[in-house]
């Protein structure tokens, strides 16, 4: 920078900070101030040093960059992203002012959300990956003078259904599942989310409460039941998805979801024989399996119904039985059904509007015809497929907000927890005029957390969400890859990994009932759910001498076992003695207990619900971050993936955030089989790399001591491991320092108290639809507080979080109606 221009840059920061000094600043507040008088000198002050015409620092020139339009957009983008997360200007340079650099930042979005509107829009800032974009200290520490929080409320909005919720909210419909039993806490039960199929997929299954015996294996029974899958679908990626800003319903969807539509109508009024031939509805299977011709596996034939009768009875099926149609008997079927898809009763508007379009549609189809077509378009209603918080009754108060109440705020309180309708006393609550006040939502909250019998499958999501350790069986692994890493072998893999998942689900649920130090013992639990599999998968990967001593042992023993009996094959002796040559299974030993299995059990080749609750081997395990489902659904296609999992780290236990990787960046480590990850991930050092990547790669690589199928190791290429790695910038002095392997790193971060706080920060996230903002501040500290007061207790944070205004209120976009 010449003479004149650093000259230039110093009165204009003076002024800058001279202006800046006296104001106030309110967040969420528009910023009024123009590129000239206000970002230029920013710029030119605190930027344009390090990114230059001459040898821009990551080659990023900003020298000369205009007002925010659809070319520099992107720039600008990037610019926003240093500045809100403090990487820019770099730590040894001037720091600009707190509300200077939130005005800059807010300025920055401001005018990429007007110059985008009609380009797709930006919404980067409301991405749950950018949440830790706010600053940690500023939420819960002291405020520095100027600025001013306003009373926080979340946006009016409605939130489209997940496809869990909608595959679980039509489920009940058409079968009846197994009620709670106290004895067998862990075993499914009404109100769990419905599990996906043997392969992973989630979809709506008919009859499977009937079906007694069927043709074939898992594969063959999945595809002869009939099933719909997920019409609301959306990819589960990594970290928290359920932001009503990011889904809506197109066209295609919503014609999947008519066709679906008919499918249930019609099995809710005849059952079985909706989707199957009246021979294959009897209790003497022998009788059907007499009529079954070759092979049938697969076919919709190859299966047997009982004749008992254990799905919902329900209006609908008394409309269609029914030789003629009266207005009593449909508007019975539609007051049920729109209740059923919706979790509200209808108004009488309603009623009278989905009684004309089924009667309309009988007189021209006829009754069978007409009178499920007719009763399909309930399903497209809007609040089938979406929750309302549109607060579209009641006076605002004076900062903008009205509080949610009646229906709105009972289903909100429902869906923060459950997946089915209300239960008769919250319904009754609503009716009653009783769910209007904080006081009213804390009775039922804290009434629902008490009763285990009511299943809270929303709150295992948040964990699922959180950790993101349910991932396993979707990562998919080279064949030799896996085979070198001593696990299972092809589908035994993948099965496992999907066992993994039901076991962590349930040793969640374990450390959830006790509700003491949640977070704390989630990380550093010796405790593992484990199947009879799980031998393998918690055990050591030896090394290769060790695995040569194993094959000479075996070798010595079938030529004795050979001597002993003349003539036997040596096929014969490995299949009785057959040995897992590159593992040293882990001893797993405990009393027995039952999981909810995360994949619906079809035929001879399903999940089993049972488990043992063991103790992981000592210096090898701790906490769920040790678990192969951790570890594997962190991991990718050849090895472990350190990256990602130092970037988990780094955002949810550490509230860091990492910039997205530009595109001109080759983010690809070099193909060099014969060097270790750590080896390989040198190019990730480079300068231009490794301003990013030293706050993930030291947080990614104490976990290679374990390899990438979850396995505990010590060597790597017949080398000992090193698993040594730094905590460095994590915004608490006593965690930063080198760390010699996971668990040590465990045990630092277990012991945090702002590894709590982020912690609540994603549980608002989660439960508010929405990222944090300045404003929230007093709402994460109450929430941590009542979370440390209660001694970690995740029930507390709950009910702080859904009793606050965030929850509360909503702030309208569009002007009330009138009542």
């Amino acid at each position: 920078m010449s003479k004149v221009g650093y000259a230039l840059a110093v009165l204009l920061g003076c002024c800058l900070t001279s202006a800046a000094a006296g104001e106030t600043y309110v967040p969420g507040q528009k910023v009024e101030k123009d590129f000239r008088g206000f970002v230029e000198p920013f710029l030119t002050r605190h930027c344009v040093d390090c990114h230059g015409e001459t040898l821009p620092e990551g080659d990023l020139t900003l020298e000369g960059l205009g007002p925010v339009d659809e070319v520099n957009a992107d720039i600008w983008t990037r610019v926003w992203a240093q500045v809100a997360l403090q990487e820019m200007p770099p730590k040894e340079e001037e720091q600009p002012e707190v509300i200077e650099r939130l005005q800059f930042a807010d300025w920055i979005v401001d005018q990429l959300t007007d110059v985008l509107k009609d380009k797709g829009g930006f919404q980067a800032q409301l991405d749950p990956n950018k949440g830790n974009f706010v600053d940690h200290n500023l939420l819960f520490g002291p405020l520095p003078e100027g600025i001013q929080l306003r009373p926080t409320s979340s946006p009016a909005r409605i939130w489209r259904v997940t496809p869990q919720e909608h595959i679980t909210r039509l489920n009940e419909l058409i079968n009846t599942e197994p009620t709670y039993d106290p004895r067998k806490p862990g075993l499914r039960t009404h109100g769990d989310a419905v599990p996906t199929n043997h392969g992973g997929e989630l979809k709506l299954y008919f009859g499977v409460d009937r079906i007694t015996k069927w043709q074939g294996g898992t594969v063959a029974y999945a595809t002869a039941v009939k099933s719909v899958p997920a019409v609301l679908s959306s990819a589960r990626a990594h970290g928290l998805e359920n932001y009503p800003d990011f889904y809506t319903v197109n066209s295609a969807e919503a014609t999947q979801v008519l066709g679906m539509a008919d499918d249930i109508l019609r099995y809710m009024a005849y059952g079985p024989l909706s989707i199957a031939e009246p021979y294959q509805i009897s209790d003497d299977t022998q009788s059907v399996v007499a009529k079954w011709d070759g092979d049938i596996r697969g076919l919709p034939t190859s299966l047997v119904y009982s004749t008992k009768v254990v799905r919902p009875l329900t209006p609908v099926k008394d409309l269609l039985e029914a030789e003629e149609v009266d207005e009593q008997r449909l508007r019975a079927a539609v007051d049920y059904l729109f209740e059923a898809v919706t979790f509200r009763p209808p108004s009488k508007q309603e009623s009278e509007a989905y009684l004309s379009i089924a009667q309309q549609s009988i007189d021209k189809l006829g009754k069978e015809d007409g009178a499920v077509l007719g009763l399909s378009s309930i399903f497209l209603d809007r609040d089938a497929l979406f929750r309302p918080e549109l607060v579209e009754y009641g006076q605002p108060d004076q900062y903008g907000r009205v509080m949610l109440q009646d229906w709105e705020l009972g289903l909100a309180v429902n869906h923060a927890l459950c997946y089915i309708k209300p239960d008769e006393q919250l319904r009754t609550a609503i009716l009653a005029g009783r769910m209007r006040t904080q006081d009213d939502v804390k009775r039922e909250v804290e009434r629902i957390l008490a009763d285990d019998s009511i299943r809270k499958p929303r709150v295992l999501q948040f964990f699922r969400d959180y950790f993101d350790y349910d991932q396993g069986g979707y990562i998919c692994k080279d064949t030799k890859a896996l085979a070198d890493s001593g696990a299972g072998s092809g589908n035994a893999h993948y099965s496992a990994m999907f066992d993994a998942t039901a076991s962590t689900d349930r040793l969640v649920e374990l450390i959830l009932q006790e509700d003491k130090d949640v977070l704390k013992r989630l990380l550093t639990t010796d405790k593992v759910v484990a199947t009879k599999g799980d031998r393998l998968y918690f055990g050591t990967k030896r090394s290769q001498q060790e695995i040569a001593a194993s094959l000479k042992k075996e070798k010595e023993a079938l030529e004795a076992w050979l001597q002993e009996h003349p003539g036997g094959k040596p096929a014969d002796f490995k299949k009785k003695n057959n040995v897992n040559h590159k593992v040293d299974y882990a001893e797993l030993s405990g009393p027995q207990i039952f999981a909810r299995v995360s994949r619906r059990s079809f035929g001879s080749g399903s999940m089993q619900p049972e488990r043992i609750l063991a103790t992981a081997p000592e210096g090898e395990r701790l906490g769920i971050l040790t678990h192969p489902s951790w570890l594997v659904s962190h991991s990718d296609a050849m090895d472990n993936h350190a990256i990602r999992r130092g970037r988990w780290i780094r955002e949810r236990l550490l509230g860091g955030g990492i910039p997205d990787v530009p595109i001109t960046v080759d983010a690809m480590l070099p193909d060099e089989p014969d060097h270790t990850l750590r080896d390989r991930m040198r190019v990730t050092q480079e300068t231009y790399c490794w301003t990013c990547h030293r706050k993930m790669d030291p947080l990614g690589l104490p976990f290679e001591m374990f390899n990438h199928a979850g396995l505990h190791r010590t060597t790597e290429l017949n080398q000992p491991v090193d698993a040594s790695g730094v905590i460095i910038d994590s915004g608490d002095p006593n965690l930063d320092g080198k760390v010699d392997n996971a668990i040590d790193l465990i045990e630092k971060l277990a012991e945090s108290e702002r590894v709590e706080q982020v912690f609540v920060r994603h549980a608002f996230r989660f439960w508010m639809g929405r990222n944090e903002t300045l404003n929230d501040a007093p709402v994460l500290q109450e929430a941590h507080r009542a979370y440390k007061e209660n001694d970690g207790s995740m029930n507390a944070l709950l009910t702080s979080l859904l009793t606050s205004d965030a929850f509360l209120y909503r702030t309208r976009t569009q002007p009330a109606n009138t009542p």
